[in-house]
């Protein structure tokens, strides 16, 4: 299904409501052998079951951002397929590592480079990601994506991982940003310090990623001890981390057992798309991205448009987050060095 646009959004930016994330694709995501279709034949061949399933948005980015070779793993599904039409390819541009990397010339390179790596297409939004907030021309690399949007060069304008003051510096410079895409999950409602009330108020729809925090919030992990957790991919170490900012595995098993819970009351629907939903249900979510080693959730993926969260279930999911130690920091503070 494609998300809703927002109604204040300036061009109506819809993707589909599930977004095949590429993260994966990266090299740092094998994990079990068994299941790993991250990379070779079975990472192109993935992609089919995701269009079929409705899911026709693909996130991506370049090997700076961590992303490896994805681009070019949508490349070849691509050309394998025939085209993108019906597709929506956005990536990123990440810059602000040096002056070398941040002029605007660079970040036009760098589009062109996405753009080739991703078979030619035009790609629908092309997402800022800036290293280093003491490095200058964030504002001209903001308003040089906004220059190639309106020249019909890139779909939309996005950002990645800014705080809130900087996502506002580049608005009031007077950059055409449409959505931005950032951490959000029961385990992480650091969006709710007041960046989720800027981007409704200022048409900027939200992107979360690690809504299923790396898998960690799926009925695998229900009930299950600390110890016997695997740690073995790049995305279950980010999101344990994660988990121990906020409580531990303890207020995890918390989340999880609401979750269930909630899930049971619907016909059995699973953890994860308990735990998307609820995310999929704040304010300013037209869409989710959701990382994929394999295409071995699709199906479930499917369901998560056979249920809506009732007044009970918000409640019951509320009452779980109340143990939780509450974020005081900003989208993408902590990783930088600030407070959580």
């Amino acid at each position: 299904p494609a998300a809703t646009p927002l109604a204040n959004a300036p061009r109506g930016l819809a993707p589909s409501a599930v977004i095949k994330g590429c993260w994966q694709l990266g090299g740092g995501h094998r994990g079990e052998a068994s299941s790993d279709r991250t990379s070779g034949a079975g990472a192109v061949e993935d992609f089919d079951a995701f269009v079929d399933a409705g899911i026709t948005t693909f996130d991506s980015g370049p090997e700076a951002c961590g992303y490896g070779p994805s681009e070019l793993v949508i490349g070849e599904y691509v050309r394998r397929r025939g085209g993108a039409e019906g597709l929506m390819l956005n990536t990123k541009v990440c810059a602000g590592f040096s002056a070398q990397t941040s002029s605007p010339a660079s970040v036009r390179a760098a589009v062109k480079r996405a753009t080739s790596r991703m078979g030619g297409a035009k790609p629908g939004l092309v997402q800022l990601y800036w290293h280093r907030y003491d490095q200058q021309g964030l504002a001209d690399a903001a308003l040089t994506l906004t220059e190639l949007a309106e020249a019909g060069e890139i779909g939309a304008v996005g950002t990645t991982n800014f705080d809130t003051e900087r996502l506002a510096l580049m608005v009031d410079a007077g950059a055409r940003i449409e959505a931005h895409q950032i951490q959000y999950s029961l385990l992480d409602l650091r969006c709710q310090n007041g960046h989720e009330d800027y981007c409704v108020k200022n048409g900027i729809a939200i992107l979360p990623y690690g809504v299923v925090a790396g898998g960690l919030l799926s009925d695998k992990y229900v009930g299950v001890p600390v110890r016997d957790v695997k740690v073995d991919t790049s995305s279950k170490g980010k999101y344990a981390s994660v988990a121990r900012q906020v409580g531990g595995w303890e207020q995890v098993q918390r989340v999880l057992k609401a979750c269930r819970s909630v899930g049971d009351r619907h016909g059995g629907q699973s953890v994860a798309n308990v735990a998307t939903k609820w995310v999929l249900s704040r304010p300013g979510v037209p869409a989710v991205i959701v990382g994929a080693r394999n295409a071995a959730h699709v199906d479930d993926h499917r369901r998560l448009f056979e249920f809506d969260l009732v007044a009970d279930d918000l409640a019951q999911i509320e009452e779980a987050l109340e143990g939780a130690a509450r974020p005081t920091g900003d989208t993408y503070a902590w990783e930088r060095g600030g407070a959580w």
